[in-house]
C-alpha cells in the first residue's frame, strides 16, 4: 500500500497560486455589458446617443503650439429606420457648426451648451458628422465623427 504525503507548504502555495489566478482572471477579463436583445414592441422608441466636443493641445519641441478638435465618441452605431437623438455637449472650442453628410441635418454646438438633433436614417451605411470650422489639418481638424447605420 502506498501513501501520498501532502506537505502543508504545498497546500499553502497551491492556495495562493489559485487565488492569484482567479484574481488575475477577474481583473483582466473584458468588460462585457449585457444587452437586452429582445425586440421592442414600442414603435416610437427613441435611441439617444450622447457626444461631446473635445480638444487635444500640446507644444512641440520647437515651441510651436498645436491643437486638434474631435467629437467623442468618434463612431456610433445606430439602428436603421428608428428615430435617434444626438445630444452633443460643447466642452471645448467656442462653437462647432456641423452637418451630417447625406442628410439635411445641420446645427451648431456652442461651448457650455447642449445641442439636440433628432433624425431617422432610412439607408444603411456610414455617414460623417463634420465640423465645418475644423474640416482639415490646417483648421485643427479634421473634426469628423462616423455614424454607422446598421
Amino acid at each position: 500500500m502506498r501513501f501520498i504525503f501532502i506537505k502543508r507548504k504545498w497546500v499553502i502555495i497551491s492556495a495562493i497560486s489559485l487565488t492569484l489566478i482567479i484574481c488575475g482572471l477577474l481583473f483582466f477579463r473584458p468588460n462585457v455589458v449585457p444587452v437586452n436583445v429582445e425586440p421592442s414592441t414600442d414603435e416610437h422608441e427613441v435611441y439617444t446617443f450622447h457626444m461631446v466636443t473635445g480638444e487635444f493641445s500640446t507644444t512641440t519641441e520647437s515651441g510651436k503650439e498645436i491643437e486638434a478638435y474631435r467629437w467623442d465618441p468618434g463612431t456610433i452605431v445606430v439602428p436603421m429606420g428608428k428615430e435617434i437623438t444626438l445630444t452633443i455637449l460643447g466642452v471645448n472650442g467656442k462653437e462647432h457648426p456641423f452637418f451630417i453628410e447625406g442628410t439635411n441635418v445641420k446645427g451648431t454646438v456652442k461651448k457650455g451648451e447642449e445641442t439636440v438633433v433628432t433624425m431617422k436614417f432610412s439607408k444603411e451605411g456610414t455617414y460623417r458628422l463634420i465640423c465645418t470650422a475644423h474640416p482639415d489639418k490646417e483648421h485643427n481638424g479634421p473634426m469628423i465623427a462616423y455614424i454607422v447605420v446598421d
